[in-house]
């Protein structure tokens, strides 16, 4: 059986690509289509592999500033050809999804989200903080891009989901009903600590969505230690804002990343996410999440057990939770233990089930 892969670009490393690493190993021969590919942006070990681009790839500009072709995603991925293919496994929050399907063809797709830039307009203008002609300009393209997702998606045979919020997403969408296979976690890297600091932790992108700001506004206030890991376009204004108690460590090797989820007070998490890896990562190291309650923190932050929610997105409420939670009551085995559903096995052993499932027939597959 030949099965080919679909992601919707390669010229950035976040968790998408670590899905796709997942999907890789599973299906080490089946070749990789995407519509662009930098490959100084990606792990190196990417160079190795059967990497497939649209005429995207060639177009001036598009390695650096490939939000400017957005009229043009959807010729991209519907001109690859999977006549010769028995099913495609497209792993999406954009385009990918939408490729020409053959007759007699199985599409899987592996849905992190329907397109946020399509289907939640508006929070993304916002968030992106896109100003000035293009906002007005923006939102008949969008429109037209949005039919045209909604038209693609009838050559998915399955939807599968990252977690009960993207579900929601696509049965309101797309009218489809999906099944949920979380995220890969590596939990292998994690593991409890004997002894803990006297500090809460944050890891995240600096950028507006993540909502750090509110952290940093909720600890400047409580006066209790708080270390940020990150980098990212708002960290100036972060740290203006922010008391002394309140620390920025830029980005931080996996080392000090694992130490600092094992002996961390708890994590916080304070953005509203389609999955969110980090929280898992400080829960397989034993630590409690205190996080927004929405989006995909509803499927393994459970209340006294692993974590604590706070319900509005405000640094108020945020210190609230901080407040009423006894971060020493938590049992770190506890929390490790629920954190083993998200592990890259379990994610492996199910994506091989749908796709054995699809296809009626045993497929071979890596590790």
């Amino acid at each position: 059986m030949r099965i080919a892969i679909v992601h919707d670009w390669l010229n950035q490393n976040g968790g998408a690509e670590r899905v796709l690493e997942e999907l890789h190993l599973l299906f080490p021969q089946a070749p990789i289509f995407t519509s662009i590919y930098v490959p100084e942006k990606v792990p190196a070990e990417y160079r190795e592999w059967d990497i497939r681009t649209s005429f995207m790839q060639h177009l001036p500009m598009s390695h650096g500033r490939h939000q400017m072709y957005l009229p043009l995603y959807p010729k991209a991925f519907r001109s690859f050809d999977f006549s010769d293919y028995d099913l495609i496994l497209s792993n999406s929050s954009g385009f990918a999804h939408g490729v020409c399907v053959p007759p007699g063809v199985k599409h899987i797709n592996y849905c992190l989200t329907p397109p946020r830039f399509l289907f939640l307009a508006d929070n993304y203008l916002e968030r992106e903080r896109i100003t000035g002609p293009v906002r007005w300009l923006l939102p008949p393209l969008l429109e037209r891009l949005r039919q045209w997702d909604i038209a693609s998606v009838k050559g998915v045979t399955e939807f599968v989901s990252i977690s009960r919020a993207v579900q929601d997403r696509v049965r309101d969408i797309y009218h489809r009903e999906s099944s949920i296979i979380y995220p890969p976690v590596d939990l292998e890297r994690f593991a409890p600590a004997d002894t803990l600091g006297d500090f809460y932790f944050i890891a995240a992108r600096l950028i507006p969505y993540k909502r750090v700001d509110i952290a940093v506004r909720a600890f400047s206030q409580l006066g209790l230690p708080l270390l940020v890991a990150g980098d990212g376009r708002d960290r100036t204004d972060l740290e203006a804002m922010a008391a002394p108690n309140v620390r920025f460590l830029g980005r931080v090797g996996d080392g000090q990343l694992e130490r600092l989820y094992a002996t961390c007070k708890a994590f916080l998490f304070p953005s509203e996410e389609d999955f969110g890896i980090a929280p898992v990562e400080a829960m397989a190291s034993g630590r409690p999440v205190i996080a927004f309650k929405a989006g995909g923190a509803l499927d393994y932050v459970t209340e006294g057990v692993t974590g604590a929610f706070f319900d509005q997105p405000t640094s108020e409420s945020l210190m609230e939770a901080v407040r009423r939670t006894d971060v020493t009551s938590f049992d770190p085995i506890v929390i490790r233990q629920a954190a083993v559903a998200f592990d890259r096995a379990v994610f492996r052993r199910q994506i091989a089930a749908a796709v054995e499932q699809a296809l009626g027939c045993p497929v071979p597959a890596g590790r």
